[in-house]
């Protein structure tokens, strides 16, 4: 759906009065683009820990410019260890804040909390959650701000996360805490196509956001079978004929269905590399007037169907080696929302699915993840009501809505054969929404 009031305010005529008003100003966001560099300017990185000759190979590796404007401020914060260590942050940034482009990017990395070897270095690990999270909510223009926690062991498994990040393809997220711990990480030849040789099945694929991740998916060289209930059965023949995937029709609240599931993987593809749950209802009612059937349904189809392929999944050895989960939770789940205690509720099971599961998982050699969307312009959120449409879309850092693709390409990003140490973690996309945590 248009967002009138941001096409308002990049005229000549709505710059003048939102800027005398102090109204909410979108940026235009820059997302990717095949014929666009990763890096369109100077990438400006310092610190003195551990991280310092693993971000210099990397931007050399991917020709970062080494004069232009700045495109990127990264700081190495694992040397740390005290609360004086902080004011290196200050140091740092202070005077490079200001010289950062339109769409800019501000990335911390530092070593997770809970490994530090003393309580000190602990707090002051910590304290960089805030730093972080202040500075997206002050860059504005289109600019994104996020904290890598590297976890001893795991500096040379930073490229996938690192590219991601940096490029147009995290242009909705922002004030996020991403964790990388060791972990095989299997380079692709070709980190344009790097999902090549793959399979991937998204559920809920016939439309909207599952279309676009569907669509990502196959531009990286994956096979996808699009899945979706038989009701959906035309849309989603037509979106995986235009991607030369597969279109599965499958009720995932059949008795049946991990076995239907279990069956077609083996039998047409002997396994799957990239499972996306994708698959989600809405039934809102404010608790007092929600049936039990309204409750049951929701969780359901967005919680206990996951419970129950993974399930199978992971009996059966239906995920290759190196094979990803990724999960769709929701901002709902993080922060609730009033008349949606059955959304919420299947929302923040699936984050508690991911937490509960992704250390066997580690173990196997597979990643569980989860992106958590907040408002993103699709059919379903163009009939809400206008004044709590425009809330969602301008309460947020960058003052607007996201888009389905915003999803589609943090879930490549999690999906990726290099991504092997991103594993437990849950994601927001949702322009740093400042609802919630």
């Amino acid at each position: 759906m248009t967002d009138r009031y941001a096409n308002f305010a990049h005229s000549g005529a709505g710059k003048f009065f939102i800027r005398r008003l102090g109204l909410p100003d979108p940026p235009k966001l820059r997302r990717h683009d095949p014929n666009t560099p990763l890096i369109d300017g100077q990438v400006v990185a310092n610190g003195g820990g551990r991280l310092v000759e693993p971000v210099r190979k990397l931007l050399e590796k991917l020709g970062a410019p080494l004069e232009g404007p700045t495109a990127a401020l990264v700081f190495d914060a694992t040397a740390v260890v005290d609360i004086d260590g902080l004011r290196a942050l200050y140091d740092f940034f202070h005077p490079l804040i200001r010289t950062l482009r339109s769409n800019g990017r501000v990335i911390v990395l530092g070593s997770p909390p809970e490994l530090c070897t003393t309580a000190r270095e602990a707090t002051a690990q910590r304290a960089l959650e805030g730093f972080v999270r202040s500075v997206g909510k002050e860059i504005g223009r289109g600019g994104t701000a996020q904290l890598v926690y590297v976890a001893p062991g795991a500096e040379e498994a930073i490229e996938s996360t690192m590219r991601f990040l940096l490029s147009a393809r995290s242009a909705y997220v922002s004030g996020q805490v991403v964790r990388i711990g060791p972990a095989a990480v299997d380079v692709p030849e070709d980190w344009d196509q790097p999902l090549v040789g793959r399979t991937a099945i998204v559920t809920g694929a016939a439309r909207g956001i599952g279309a676009a991740i569907a669509a990502v998916l196959t531009r990286d060289g994956a096979h996808v079978v699009c899945l979706d209930v038989p009701a959906a059965g035309e849309d989603l023949t037509r979106v995986a004929n235009d991607l030369k995937g597969t279109a599965l029709q499958l009720d995932l609240t059949a008795e049946d269905a991990p076995r239907r599931l279990a069956d077609f993987i083996a039998t047409r593809h002997v396994h799957a590399d990239i499972f996306v749950h994708n698959a989600g209802i809405t039934r809102d009612k404010t608790l007092a007037r929600m049936d039990a059937d309204q409750w049951q349904s929701v969780l359901d189809v967005n919680l206990g169907s996951q419970e129950r392929i993974n399930d199978v999944l992971l009996a059966e050895n239906l995920l290759g080696g190196n094979g990803r989960i990724v999960a769709v939770s929701s901002v709902s789940g993080i922060a609730g929302n009033r008349g949606q205690t059955n959304y919420a509720t299947s929302k923040a099971g699936v984050i508690g699915l991911v937490q509960a599961h992704a250390p066997a998982l580690a173990a196997a050699g597979l990643t569980l993840n989860a992106v958590a969307p907040g408002f993103i312009e699709t059919k379903m959120t163009a009939t809400m009501p206008m004044f709590i449409r425009e809330a969602g879309r301008r309460m947020n850092s960058l003052s607007q809505g996201g888009l389905p693709v915003d999803v589609a390409e943090t879930i490549g990003w999690l999906a990726h054969p290099a991504s092997g140490g991103v594993n437990g973690n849950v994601v927001r996309v949702c322009g740093q929404s400042l609802l919630g945590a």
